[in-house]
């Protein structure tokens, strides 16, 4: 170590040192004091991930517009990936005590990026009628709106049980549309596992359709119950 990092991780008490220990990394700053350059510095794992998954958003939109072959099939492991992200990054955050304000500020974030982008390309592919993709956008910004609000009040608020939901039909819904236009390029194994019918079309439109009707009226409830649950903070400003 150097002197410099020294002096940073011994005054810090040793159960702080081990926490940091588990997954973060320093940047020094030698205009900074001790105490601010160890807040700069830590970038956790979890938020790494978080941070990630806006990157990967930008990518999977670029390869899901790309026209390149296979273009439909990397575009659902992409969002695939992306997805697993923020399973893991609660996870881990949990798990080590890393939980931070911009975690919980930007995690959610991050989600309805990723989620968001992916109805909105759908409308332009002509996957997903136009006024569902509305109502769910319209929420998400409503959300992040509240958000905002309590942020200026330094109060942080984190995601709620029923917005875990939501965001889970959202990527069930999505990665069943990515399904469904992937799979005619697979060959055997993909009319085998996603053609057969039911009602005279492959399942997998079915399940998709369905899926996208459950997405809405999730994503819409959780937003009335969230808005609702934490009206004083809008209601004292009105």
């Amino acid at each position: 170590m150097s002197g410099s990092f020294l002096s940073i991780w011994l005054i810090y008490p040793k159960s702080k040192r081990l926490r940091i220990a588990k997954g973060v990394r320093f940047v020094l700053y030698p205009d900074k004091s001790c105490s601010q350059q160890v807040k700069m510095a830590i970038m956790n794992v979890p938020n790494q991930l978080t941070v990630a998954r806006f990157v990967l958003t930008v990518v999977f939109l670029a390869v899901l517009f790309s026209g390149v072959p296979y273009h439909y099939t990397f575009s659902l492991f992409l969002f695939g990936f992306a997805s697993l992200t923020d399973y893991f990054d609660g996870k881990i955050a949990r798990r080590d005590n890393l939980i931070t304000d911009f975690g919980k500020l930007m995690d959610p974030l991050a989600d309805k990026i990723l989620t968001g982008s992916a109805f909105i390309a759908f409308v332009g592919l002509d996957l997903m009628p136009a006024w569902m993709v509305i109502i769910i956008v319209a929420r998400e910004l409503a959300i992040t709106g509240l958000r905002l609000l309590a942020a200026s009040k330094n109060i942080v608020l984190a995601a709620e049980r029923f917005g875990k939901h939501k965001t889970i039909s959202q990527i069930t819904a999505i990665l069943s549309v990515l399904v469904m236009i992937s799979y005619p390029s697979w060959g055997a194994f993909g009319q085998g596992l996603f053609g057969w019918q039911i009602g005279g079309q492959p399942w997998v439109v079915s399940f998709t359709v369905l899926s996208q009707w459950v997405t809405v009226s999730l994503t819409f409830y959780s937003g009335l119950v969230y808005l609702w649950k934490n009206r004083q903070i809008y209601l004292e400003d009105m």
